[in-house]
């Protein structure tokens, strides 16, 4: 598809009612919202992923979206995170591609569809890894939160555990009272609590949250214990051991 189509496309699937407002108080920080709803975005995109067609030589066509998307509004934001995701090809070229995408996030949702979309990380365990390294060091909110999320999504299995909790308990957070890192720490505090919810890990995870080389801030911490709290694939004696816990 080129990109006229896409607009085109776009400007078609936009429905005359309260999605658009719905949309933007849920997410305050997203680029400008059309109205297009999420399902019909990721029917849209696995068009343009596999829209294959090229000269031999040339790039596809889903690579010149990529390269062509003006990333002006959410929805070209999260065609942008949902093609990545889709694409079958060399996993270091849709990593450079994942690079580039990567600064442009500052939403949460966008982000959370980046990383929930970008399941070709189960088949690259080691390369998408560390890739992800590369910001661990990371002091941007999102950057962060791209960090927690793919590691809650993708890597929370015997190969990779130790190392995901050893990650979330190094991620930048602000402490202040008027956090500038609010989608980060959320995103940390989901991620440990996910690791929480997994069938082999409960007890793995008490000992973190338990341990005095735990380094989470403390709202970050409460926060995943919460988490904890609200969720029915945690057993009432994890929630009791972890609730003991709290700061």
């Amino acid at each position: 598809m080129t990109l006229d189509e896409v607009e085109n496309e776009l400007k078609s699937l936009v429905k005359k009612d309260n999605y658009r407002e719905f949309s933007s108080s849920l997410n305050p920080t997203a680029s400008p919202i059309l109205g297009v709803r999420i399902p019909q975005l990721r029917t849209l995109a696995k068009k343009i992923a596999g829209d294959t067609w090229n000269k031999p030589g040339d790039k596809a066509s889903w690579q010149i979206f990529l390269e062509q998307n003006p990333l002006t509004t959410f929805e070209h934001q999260a065609l942008q995170a949902m093609v990545i995701g889709y694409a079958r090809a060399d996993i270091n070229l849709i990593l450079n591609y994942l690079k580039d995408f990567i600064p442009h996030i500052h939403d949460w949702a966008v982000n959370d569809i980046l990383c929930q979309t970008f399941k070709t990380a189960q088949k690259h365990q080691e390369t998408v890894w560390n890739f992800l390294m590369n910001y661990k060091d990371s002091r941007k909110e999102f950057e962060v939160r791209v960090v927690a999320i793919m590691l809650m999504t993708h890597f929370l299995n015997d190969a990779y555990i130790d190392r995901v909790l050893k990650v979330l308990n190094t991620l930048y957070t602000d402490t202040s009272r008027d956090s500038a890192t609010y989608y980060a720490k959320m995103g940390i505090a989901w991620a440990v609590a996910t690791a929480a919810c997994k069938t082999k890990y409960p007890d793995l995870t008490y000992e973190f949250m338990k341990s005095p080389s735990n380094r989470l801030d403390s709202w970050t911490y409460n926060k995943a214990i919460r988490k904890m709290q609200e969720s029915f694939r945690v057993t009432p004696e994890i929630k009791e051991k972890m609730n003991q816990l709290k700061k």
